[in-house]
């Protein structure tokens, strides 16, 4: 564990901007924090909670071409576009960095890898930053994490005063850090970030997630979810700004002359998602759907990859027009299904 003064990292990142893409919280005329691409330290933003959008759109654009075709002289030309290069993400907490791995999980498994995904992850060493005051709507430690949680960080800094420490977790993160003047953290210092770290975790476990898997594995036809979506306006600004939904459509744009094809962001939500060719539609109503969505998240998910696809980060909790709270949703499931019994 070393430390770095605020105004060395400061100058590092004036020279790291220089040679490759940067990202970082940056504030807008409306004091919205979200990730943006930085050209000095003095673009980002000095004090911020969760940014609104998750870094899921840095790795999963929302609107992205896989590939280019057209009539060539000699046939049809596939362009395919260039892999975006060397990136540095700075300043993510620790809840959007879990949310990479569980990605990890869909985009780059033993089945299938995702080419697009892939290769940004691999060209990209990410720097997060501790939380020391989690939101009211944060939940990270419920769901395995925690705001000083480094998995799937190159570089970990909390805050100290004057600076940070720094620890580099992975080899990427140890060459970053050649670039910065680092010093020995004293005692003192190590005992105060300890404190922070915990006062931290405890406001930021507020979530009893214990037993709610086996309540769902015999929830499915449960009445509970005629209740829950009631006030649901599926517009999916959950889905959207949440780090772990991944659900996206491909379409082809264009004609035998000349397009592209393009992946764009869909949701469970929206009616059309699963809407067959014949008219026929599986989750027809707001029940089916937004069981899905939980399902998913706190059931299907564990199942298939062994962790919760859920980093409580609260942007879906902050973020609905209607107040739906997934944590009173779950609260409600938690309250109503007995383990084990179906309806």
């Amino acid at each position: 564990m070393k430390k770095v003064k605020k105004e060395d990292l400061a100058a590092f990142l004036d020279r790291l901007a220089s040679t490759r893409t940067v990202y970082a919280p940056c504030r807008d005329g409306e004091g919205t924090v979200d990730f943006q691409r930085v050209t000095g330290a003095a673009e980002i933003a000095d004090t911020y909670g969760n940014t609104r959008l998750s870094i899921k759109r840095l790795f999963l654009p929302q609107t992205e071409t896989l590939f280019s075709y057209r009539n060539g002289e000699d046939g049809p030309v596939f362009d395919v576009p260039a892999r975006p290069g060397p990136a540095v993400v700075f300043g993510l907490r620790p809840c959007d960095a879990k949310s990479l791995g569980m990605l990890d999980g869909v985009f780059a498994n033993d089945q299938y890898t995702d080419p697009y995904f892939t290769g940004r992850r691999a060209d990209t060493v990410l720097v997060g930053l501790g939380c020391v005051e989690p939101c009211s709507t944060c939940f990270c430690t419920s769901v395995g994490g925690g705001p000083f949680d480094p998995s799937g960080l190159d570089v970990l800094l909390s805050e100290v005063p004057g600076g940070y420490l720094a620890e580099a977790r992975t080899e990427a993160g140890a060459s970053l850090l050649g670039g910065v003047p680092l010093l020995d953290a004293g005692s003192d210092e190590l005992a105060a970030a300890a404190a922070v770290k915990e006062e931290a975790t405890r406001k930021a476990d507020t979530l009893p997630l214990a037993g709610l898997k086996e309540r769902l594995d015999g929830a499915f036809d449960h009445p509970v979810w005629a209740k829950i979506p009631e006030k649901c306006l599926d517009c999916g600004i959950c889905t959207f700004l949440c780090p772990t939904c991944h659900c996206f459509d491909v379409c082809d744009e264009g004609t035998a002359v000349a397009g592209s094809r393009v992946r764009i962001w869909d949701s469970c939500l929206f009616p059309l998602y699963t809407l067959h060719a014949s008219g026929h539609n599986p989750r027809p109503t707001g029940r089916e759907r937004y069981r899905q969505r939980v399902m998913h998240k706190f059931r299907y998910f564990v199942d298939r990859l062994g962790c919760t696809a859920c980093v409580g980060c609260g942007r879906c909790v902050v973020n609905c027009p209607v107040n739906l709270d997934i944590r009173q949703v779950v609260g409600m499931i938690r309250d109503q299904v007995e383990a084990g019994i179906r309806p």
